[in-house]
């Protein structure tokens, strides 16, 4: 009795409802339909029916309203007329074919209307929000422009770095913790550098390797000589550097001599657009995405290191990452399984026979932005080489279409140990968080187009990363960073 007195109460249903005689539901019936039949009269262009309609229904409400008022149930008396003079026009409705199956059909219609309005709006969305993600802001431009500046001109903050004989020593030291960003961003990486060092409990024993471009190579090595971040070692480097990195070896680099994939990633006018334009993203080619894969080659003088994106924040002391058992695997990594759609059916296409034939579907799909590498095992193991193998395999894209984590779950399938669920915690770019997670988390994750240093980025969340960056610094004011 108490179950159902609670399901009555959370309906807001009276016993005058709950009655066979209940004029109250049947007023409440008729109206239902009566909207549903306003919505037809005005498609068809019936006007004055739509309107006697909408005045009867007023009239009904009225008089529930009323009852309702004086806390007592409607009375046959009072709801006869009423109820009489809808049955009339729902009767008529009927007559001009507006039954219920002309109804559904209406309806059936109308829905597939908004499902295609809905879709052409999402899509939209989508193409404005890629844009947004993809556009460098013009605070971030201007802080490159005077580190460049800065850099070519002040020769004594050249000779500082050149002085600095000890760093030479701590970027091989295996007894060190040892991380690695490869980034075009000077602000996001200078985050990232930060917020490790100030929630280290030893920060001088912390190195950081970054790897940019030509580009933004002058401005990362001012940045990073101009600021001291609690005594981390900070190494500087850029991959055109690297003789190794050539089309002849990586494929990345071959298929961008490739004038179809030039086609359809920069060009964005083959395949009739059928393929979303999250998955042309050319940023999915840039070599910066890429040398996650040569880890071993960039650094090879490592034994471990741990992988950082340049989109986390770090709240909590990462040194125990090191000590960790990998159990003879290659890849640390959270996974992220906890949901179906995160699973490797979701990123690799299962019709393709190589696809069935090597990879479980419902296997553990897991994140990159945070992860622990056992460059010994990956040498040992040649991972670099299963890399290359399912990247000449998908020259077509048809065993996957995004980035860099399907060839990542290809590559290190069956050589990935999962890591405690808190030292990688993800979507603080296109989702809500659990707080408890958030409060949990050694590394948040900014994944998705909403990154903090962006105007689209997600509001509650930006202070998790903003609380890093020294709005005060000189170069920060002049850009206007706020």
């Amino acid at each position: 009795m108490y179950k159902n007195n609670r399901i009555m109460e959370g309906l807001n249903i009276t016993e005058e409802m709950l009655s066979p005689n209940s004029v109250t539901r049947q007023l409440n019936d008729q109206i239902s339909l009566a909207k549903a039949f306003v919505i037809i009269a005005k498609e068809s262009n019936n006007l004055q029916f739509a309107w006697e309609l909408s005045a009867q229904i007023h009239n009904s409400q009225i008089l529930l309203s009323n009852a309702a008022t004086r806390r007592a149930p409607l009375t046959t008396t009072e709801s006869d007329s009423a109820i009489h003079d809808m049955a009339l026009l729902l009767y008529q409705a009927h007559q001009l074919h507006y039954d219920s199956a002309t109804m559904i059909m209406r309806f059936k219609a109308k829905i597939q209307a908004l499902e295609e309005q809905m879709n052409s709006v999402s899509e939209k969305s989508s193409k404005y929000g890629q844009i947004a993600a993809e556009e460098v802001p013009k605070s971030l431009y201007c802080l490159g422009v005077r580190l460049t500046t800065e850099w070519f001109k002040n020769l004594n903050m050249q000779k500082k770095l050149k002085d600095k004989r000890q760093v030479e020593i701590k970027l091989k030291d295996k007894n060190l913790y040892h991380f690695c960003i490869f980034s075009d961003n000077i602000l996001a990486t200078s985050v990232v550098v930060n917020s490790t060092a100030i929630n280290s409990k030893n920060p001088d024993m912390i190195v950081f390797h970054l790897v940019t471009d030509e580009i933004n190579y002058a401005a990362m090595k001012a940045w990073f000589a101009i600021n001291d971040f609690r005594g981390v070692t900070v190494e500087v480097q850029k991959f055109e550097d690297f003789t190794w990195l050539n089309a002849s070896y990586v494929p990345v680099l071959k298929q961008l001599q490739d004038s179809e994939v030039q086609n359809y990633y920069f060009s964005g006018n083959s395949d009739d657009s059928r393929t979303p334009i999250k998955f042309r993203n050319p940023k999915y080619l840039s070599m910066l995405n890429h040398l996650r894969f040569y880890i071993p080659e960039v650094f090879p003088a490592l034994k471990k290191v741990v992988f950082l994106d340049d989109d986390v924040v770090v709240q909590k002391d990462l040194s125990d990452l090191f000590s960790i058992d990998l159990n003879g695997n290659v890849n640390g990594a959270v996974e992220t399984c906890m949901e179906t759609f995160h699973r490797y059916h979701k990123y690799l296409n299962y019709s393709h026979p190589l696809i069935r034939a090597h990879f479980d579907p419902d296997a553990c799909g897991w994140a990159f932005g945070m992860n622990v590498f056992d460059l010994v095992q990956w040498r040992k193991k040649n991972v670099t080489g299963i890399y290359h193998y399912w990247q000449e395999k998908n020259v077509d894209r048809t065993l996957w279409k995004l980035g860099t984590l399907p060839p990542g779950l290809l590559t290190f399938y069956g050589l990935t140990e999962p890591l405690d669920p808190s030292w990688h915690v993800l979507g603080f770019g296109y989702t809500n968080v659990d707080p408890q997670l958030i409060k949990r988390g050694a590394v948040l994750h900014f994944n998705g187009n909403s990154k903090p240093w962006l105007k689209i980025g997600i509001e509650k969340y930006k202070p998790l990363w903003e609380k890093y960056v020294e709005y005060s610094h000189p170069l920060l004011q002049h850009c206007n960073f706020h």
